[in-house]
């Protein structure tokens, strides 16, 4: 099934054509494995879907979430196969299934306290395992389970302090923690190769990975470091090493570390989601050294995962956004800014940092448009531009379910935490979660990172559209009807994540965006297309940033939504295409365009629980159906008001809606500024 899909897209998309080849820039891969060929390639790429941000029991807070699935467990559930959860009881007895297999994965479990995390839940002959917080750690009770993930957390997670002690369980007789963190890692090794399909068939990918976790006041400065092959550094490299909001210091140790040993290691930093960094994910570099090094370690950024989105923010309440005026930037918000987001129990948040944050102190590089319009900015002052940063999504589970983005089947990413009535109570503002999309010749270890290396890559919020975006200056108005436009897409422009040089004299930049709509499965097909919009953002001549969002293929159906039952209403397309021609392009002003594709509305997964709960969102006694279902909780054991949730009323609320649309985002393309004559430039 999944070789027929790939034709059937190659066939529409990347149109087969004997003997097309890609020069220059975009030429194939270098291959550092020794492995044979995939018999499935094609010179004019192809997508790959897949989740590169994914906890196991590994991590401390996905233990401590009653969560027992290994690396191991979340490669076989990537590939198809069912795994257990933990219930709201904590036994392992929720199946979980992905409704189909990934293409390519990375387990990401968490530098910090690998170590800590083999003494304490295997190594019994060390002292450390018997110490308080170990005992927590593998308590059965959910409120100790919660008090164990935030010592963790406040141990060295969250410290601000550059002199960060470890855990007394390291200091106990026994044990070791640079030894259990050498178990780990070598086990985070020979999982992913044990899972790595290196046969001509390359069914499966994986790639060895770890997530560095620096989080200093719970503001996320978090990165997964992502290996290109069987070369890996001898340890991760944790906050402990380089000390707290020091992520240069991380790139001059995988630099050191794994770049210059000269045996092949390559590898890559992705920044999660920066919705959730108070603003401080992406600071203006220190020296030209740590711009080169960003550019080079960081060529993408998760844009969705389950703690929302970071693409734009626009709060309805407000009539205004965070330097946007887009009103599709509501699409899953969380309210606040840094990671006490997730300290809700029993319905209500948990501490002072977890509030809502307003528009006005919402930190404007917590949204990844900004980023790239202040990467403009920062190329005018200094001449190199450090946020040229293409787009994937990931889950960041907690759950080691990769790819579990479905809005219908949503089992919750953080185990215990939010299985049952507890993803609605406590984790409402959190979503199924994005994946990754690679455009590659085939699927392998060096084909997938060099197209991530090139941001050939996309975004999905969840669903698997297939998305081509393509900018240059002599690309043809019949594109979308000719058989080799792919091909000649690659010859006379560059794909996503390319760079454009500044426009010849009376040229403009022309783009070409084709999406087909994912096609589901059965007894769940995928859902029509509404639109494509291209999202421009540029400097004005007073160096402040602009930004335009134009829809260029589609429209908006006002017949529809949704029925009762929750069956999509709309006629939406299954695809979209279109060549567009900027008319307002200034060759004196550099400028980036990405292009966004928006399904019909469905929808939400909250909806849906709420639904199969007896509490109708749309109902008009949505209220009094809730007080019945929290009741009946409270009566089996719940705590709180369990479904009120489900009965907020959008016009009230700054970002929910109970219908989503989702959606996809390409990895822009930058175009350069050309110098003119001064009186071009006042034009």
């Amino acid at each position: 099934m999944r070789r027929f899909a790939n034709a059937l897209v190659c066939a529409l998309l990347a149109a087969q054509v004997s003997g097309a080849t890609i020069e220059g820039s975009n030429a194939p891969f270098e291959r550092t494995e020794g492995r044979p060929p995939c018999d499935h390639y094609h010179p004019l790429r192809q997508p790959w879907f897949g989740d590169l941000h994914v906890h196991t029991s590994y991590s401390f807070d996905s233990y401590t979430s009653g969560q027992r699935n290994d690396p191991w467990d979340a490669y076989r559930y990537a590939k198809g196969e069912p795994i257990s959860l933990p219930d709201d009881q904590g036994g392992m007895d929720v199946e979980a299934r992905i409704d189909r297999p990934l293409d390519f994965t990375s387990v990401t479990d968490h530098a910090e306290f690998l170590g800590e995390m083999q003494i304490c839940t295997e190594d019994a002959w060390s002292g450390g395992h018997w110490m308080p917080l170990c005992l927590l750690t593998r308590a059965d009770t959910f409120i100790l389970q919660l008090y164990a993930a935030s010592q963790w957390v406040n141990l060295g997670v969250a410290d601000e302090s550059n002199q960060k002690s470890r855990s007394w369980v390291c200091s106990m007789p026994g044990g070791s923690c640079e030894e259990g963190e050498a178990i780990f890692w070598q086990r985070l090794q020979e999982a992913a190769e044990e899972h790595y399909d290196r046969s001509s068939e390359c069914t499966f990918t994986t790639f060895v990975g770890y997530e560095y976790t620096d989080a200093p006041n719970f503001a996320n400065l978090h990165r997964n470091v992502i290996f290109r092959n069987d070369r890996v550094s001898e340890r991760p490299i944790n906050t402990y090493d380089t000390g707290t909001r020091n992520v240069p210091e991380l790139w001059r140790r995988l630099r050191s570390d794994c770049i210059e040993r000269g045996d092949g290691c390559d590898v890559l930093a992705i920044p999660h989601n920066p919705n959730l960094s108070r603003g401080f994910m992406f600071p203006d570099p220190g020296s030209p050294e740590e711009a080169a090094d960003r550019l080079f370690f960081e060529p993408v950024a998760e844009l969705v995962q389950h703690k929302a989105a970071s693409e734009c923010r626009f709060d309805r309440l407000a009539g205004r956004g965070v330097g946007t005026e887009d009103e599709l930037c509501t699409f899953e918000q969380n309210k606040t800014d840094n990671l006490s987001s997730l300290g809700v129990l029993y319905g209500e948040v948990q501490t002072d940092t977890g509030q809502p944050v307003s528009t006005d102190d919402f930190g404007r590089r917590n949204m990844m448009r900004n980023v790239l319009a202040d990467g403009l900015a920062l190329e005018r002052r200094d001449g190199t531009n450090p946020f040229k940063l293409g787009f994937i999504g990931s889950t960041d589970t907690h759950s080691a379910t990769p790819g579990g983005s479905m809005e219908y089947d949503y089992k919750g990413h953080l185990g215990r935490r939010d299985t049952g009535h507890r993803n609605v109570q406590d984790h409402f503002e959190d979503n199924p979660g994005g994946l990754a999309v690679v455009w590659a010749e085939e699927n392998s270890r060096d084909a997938l990172f060099s197209a991530i290396r090139r941001r050939e890559t996309y975004a999905t919020s969840g669903t698997r559209p297939v998305v081509r975006f393509f900018g240059g200056y002599e690309l043809g108005d019949d594109l979308c009807e000719a058989p080799d436009a792919v091909e000649r897409a690659y010859a006379g422009g560059v794909p996503m994540g390319g760079e454009l040089p500044p426009a010849p004299e009376g040229a403009a930049p022309r783009f070409f965006v084709q999406a087909l709509k994912d096609p589901g499965v059965p007894g769940h097909p995928g859902t029509a297309l509404e639109r494509v919009q291209i999202v421009k953002g540029w400097l004005d001549a007073e160096g402040q940033p602009q930004e335009q969002v134009i829809d260029v293929a589609g429209e908006v159906n006002p017949d529809g939504g949704v029925d009762g039952a929750c069956n999509p209403l709309g006629t939406g397309a299954a695809r979209l295409c279109a060549v567009w021609q900027d008319p307002a392009h200034d060759p004196g002003q550099p400028a980036f365009y990405y292009a966004r594709l928006l399904e019909d509305p469905t929808c939400r997964w909250s909806t849906l629980q709420c639904q199969a709960a007896g509490v109708d969102p749309f109902a008009d006694d949505c209220v009094e159906q809730a007080e019945v279902a929290t009741a009946a909780a409270v009566e089996s054991g719940a705590r709180g008001d369990v479904w009120g949730k489900c009965c907020l009323a959008e016009e009230e609320e700054p970002f929910y809606s109970p219908l989503v649309r989702e959606r996809a985002w390409t990895s822009p393309i930058w175009v350069g500024a050309r110098a003119v004559a001064p009186e071009q430039a006042s034009r």
